[in-house]
């Protein structure tokens, strides 16, 4: 139910709001990865180089996800959104006109600096204004990114064959555009509440998490190259700065009277194993379904279409599930979904291992367990996502943003490592294979955990 300060909202045109910033944003994170090809030869570049491009939105969408959480409950979730939204339509507008590497790198950060404020600010302000529809509403979230993921890399294959690579940018700048007048018109301004005075900033904790979090991209980022042994300063160096500074990051929020993100919603009762289950369930198994096409490829020869066509049948059977899930959660809980989502994980994981069986072509052996998959992470998202919301829906925004946190930091340290593992392998594919099987038996291992999840039915 809402407040009686807070003004009434149209669910249908402000979720569809949400839901295109969302949309935008996913479609952002996998998109570029389609032309780096072109955009290396537009811009006279190397790969690497090229590469930088994603690895710089990688960094700043993690350093700002728990600035722009902590932002939303102090200034107002409309203000963060609406904020965060221009900055990445302003940024990518900017990065399809610029004619350098170096500022397409730094753009990248500032445009991932916007869309890590959209998935905190839009679950703060359904939590605020969708009262006893709140969970449905989150839960869909989960069916946004998939389709997100699948339409990015068909509409950057466009872009490359019927324009060039500063379309995949431009394209942005509409959309935007039409999600800020969306929002102005259909999204109420923030009640009394979220305008707090008070403690200022916390920028002392605020410091310790972002070279905290920086140092150890560096670190795992440096694991995935090619002949550079695991001792190596590059790899010490930075896994070094990140200990310490997240050691003095735990220390300063458990002294201060005004933290930047309270302990509680990082390791308290509950907080802490939902975002160890965010990370395990969600993060590590997106990192290993992004690894499929690579594994297509080293193991199996197959080609970047068919390849890149297997990640389609994931994000479908990920869009069934999450929204069939959304509808069931009321009665299930939380418990029995991770249970069974993580079941499916398993069992795709395995089979994903395991060579065709029944004289099944390699193609539709592997779509069959990437759809598995999709089964898999479907049935978990809703669960997850809402097992720790509905703990402190006052917190939803900082809440929103430490999952997302905990999934990226899952997913980057699960590529970083399998790539590591791959670059000393003299046969990747098989390599990848065992890395399959044994995260199989490793997601079955952690099911124990699940017992510690708080449950809850009915809605929040």
């Amino acid at each position: 139910m809402l407040s009686a300060n807070q003004p009434a909202i149209r669910r249908i045109p402000a979720f569809t709001t949400i839901a295109l910033a969302l949309l935008m944003m996913s479609v952002d994170s996998t998109i570029v990865a389609t032309v780096l090809h072109e955009l290396q030869r537009g811009l006279d570049t190397s790969i690497n180089w090229a590469g930088w491009t994603i690895t710089a939105f990688a960094f700043g969408f993690v350093l700002m996800l728990p600035v722009s959480g902590k932002l939303s409950e102090r200034i107002g979730r409309r203000r963060v959104f609406l904020v965060s939204v221009a900055v990445f339509t302003l940024a990518s507008l900017l990065c399809g006109l610029t004619d350098s590497i170096a500022m397409l790198i730094v753009l990248r950060a500032l445009q991932a600096a916007g869309g890590a404020g959209i998935t905190p600010s839009a679950t703060g302000i359904v939590v605020d204004y969708f009262g006893d529809g709140r969970d449905r509403a989150v839960s869909l979230f989960g069916s946004i990114f998939p389709i997100g993921a699948m339409i990015g890399p068909i509409f950057g294959g466009l872009f490359v064959t019927y324009w060039n690579w500063r379309g995949v940018f431009f394209v942005n700048v509409p959309i935007g555009l039409l999600i800020l007048w969306m929002a102005l018109r259909y999204i109420p301004p923030d009640a009394p509440r979220a305008q707090k005075s008070g403690a200022g900033m916390d920028y002392l904790g605020l410091g310790y998490l972002g070279v905290c979090l920086l140092a150890g991209m560096l670190a795992t980022s440096f694991l995935g190259e090619k002949d550079l042994p695991f001792a190596s300063p590059q790899i010490l160096l930075p896994a070094a700065t990140a200990l310490v500074a997240g050691w003095l990051f735990f220390r300063h929020i458990h002294r201060s009277s005004h933290p930047f993100i309270a302990p509680r919603l990082i390791h308290g009762p509950g907080f802490g194993i939902v975002n160890l289950i965010n990370m395990l369930f969600g993060g590590i198994t997106i990192g290993a379904v992004a690894l499929i096409p690579l594994y297509a490829s080293n193991r199996y020869g197959m080609g970047a279409l068919g390849s890149g066509a297997l990640l389609v049948f994931q994000g479908i059977a990920a869009i069934a599930l999450s929204l069939a899930c959304t509808l069931t959660i009321r009665r299930t809980g939380y418990r029995l979904p991770l249970y069974v989502g993580g079941t499916l994980i398993a069992l795709g994981m395995a089979l994903l291992a395991l060579p065709p069986i029944l004289g099944m072509a390699p193609f539709a052996w592997l779509a069959a367990t990437a759809f598995l998959l999709g089964m898999g992470t479907g049935t978990v998202n809703p669960a997850s996502r809402n097992a720790g919301l509905q703990l402190a829906p006052q917190s939803a925004s900082t809440l929103a943003a430490l999952r997302t946190l905990s999934i990226q930091i899952g997913t980057i340290t699960f590529i970083s490592i399998v790539t590591m593992v791959l670059s000393t392998s003299a046969d990747p594919g098989r390599s990848q294979a065992w890395v399959y099987g044994v995260w199989s038996l490793l997601v079955l291992a952690s099911f124990p955990l699940i017992t510690r999840v708080p449950e809850h039915r009915g809605a929040w």
